[in-house]
């Protein structure tokens, strides 16, 4: 990391890099869908497609990684220490917002996780980005996050029901543990070099910690034709593809915004469940997608506004010390 004295200012998002973030949380936004078919079709639990997710992610990574490297100018640069350990926190916050998201879907409910989880993390993000010597995120990103969480809270909804004792509690801390560790990839991983196969470290180095707490657990497999197929789409596109996009869009996107955008994430999750499984949206609901998408179009333009009046494209933060 950089020091205090030497540490440059962070670029504006790039219009590229933008788009490749929304990309991102579109494919990820088909994750739920993914795993409702799963379980419906399986007797796999939450941790084991989990670990599926990961596996399946890191397999198809390396065969990306290794089908392309001829094509790739040059080698993989040396990884310093610093950035060895920022891909060690990427894996371990893979893991970890896996592991805990699902486990606080199981304790409180799909509502109550998913808020806190993406609701919290843009906050954590923030905060984290200031604490790392980041700078304070600008009067517009703030706009844009308090929009974004209002439209979430308004599209999820928070429903503990009659069960609202130390089940639901715990579901929320879970919950909160999950968007600690996607702030900790977001972070973590903007600051990466460009070369490093972040993706690939991040995806093979969280199988490895998740699989002995699979094993323990009790890791199921199936042979279920289509939950095979649903289970390989889930480990090809909202993973190795849609990280993919999203840590080569983190090195033109200040973090704080990154975790703006990705909350089109629950939308997508939403307009999915709609559509394929029979889930109707309030009016509410719908107002607060509207918001959603209103606080993604309008930091869009605002970034790229930036960018226009500059008349360069800003520095990657890939070339950032690390």
């Amino acid at each position: 990391m950089s020091s205090p004295a030497t540490a440059p200012v962070l670029p504006a998002a790039s219009p590229r890099g933008f788009l490749l973030v929304v990309l991102a949380a579109l494919c990820w936004g088909t994750a739920g869908l993914s795993g409702a078919v799963v379980a419906e079709r399986t007797d796999l639990g939450p941790l084991d497609i989990a670990w599926h997710r990961m596996a399946i992610g890191a397999v198809v990574l390396t065969a990306g990684f290794a089908l392309t490297r001829r094509r790739r100018a040059g080698t993989v640069p040396a990884v310093s220490r610093p950035v060895a350990v920022r891909l060690v926190l990427v894996a371990a916050g893979l893991a970890a917002y896996q592991l805990a998201y699902f486990a606080a879907v199981a304790s409180a409910g799909v509502s109550i996780a998913t808020l806190v989880a993406l609701g919290l993390a843009p906050l954590l993000i923030a905060v984290g980005g200031t604490v790392l010597g980041h700078g304070r995120p600008e009067r517009a990103t703030l706009v844009a996050l308090v929009v974004a969480l209002v439209g979430l809270v308004l599209l999820v909804g928070i429903s503990a029901g009659a069960d609202s004792g130390t089940t639901v509690l715990l579901g929320a801390l879970l919950a909160v543990g999950s968007a600690l560790g996607y702030a900790v990839v977001t972070l973590a991983g903007g600051g990466v070099p460009g070369g490093v196969p972040v993706t690939l470290v991040g995806f093979a180095g969280g199988a490895l910690l998740l699989t002995p707490v699979a094993l323990a657990a009790g890791l199921r497999f199936t042979t279920e034709p289509v939950a095979l197929g649903v289970l390989l789409y889930l480990g090809a596109v909202p993973s190795a593809l849609a990280y993919g996009l999203f840590f080569t869009g983190l090195r033109s996107v200040p973090g704080a915004v990154a975790g703006i955008v990705t909350l089109l994430e629950p939308l997508t999750a939403t307009a999915l469940a709609t559509a394929f499984l029979g889930e109707r949206l309030s009016p509410g609901a719908l107002a607060g997608g509207v918001l959603v998408l209103a606080a993604v179009a309008g930091l869009y333009l605002r970034r790229m506004g930036d960018s226009n009046s500059r008349g360069v494209a800003p520095n990657p933060l890939s070339k950032r010390a690390p």
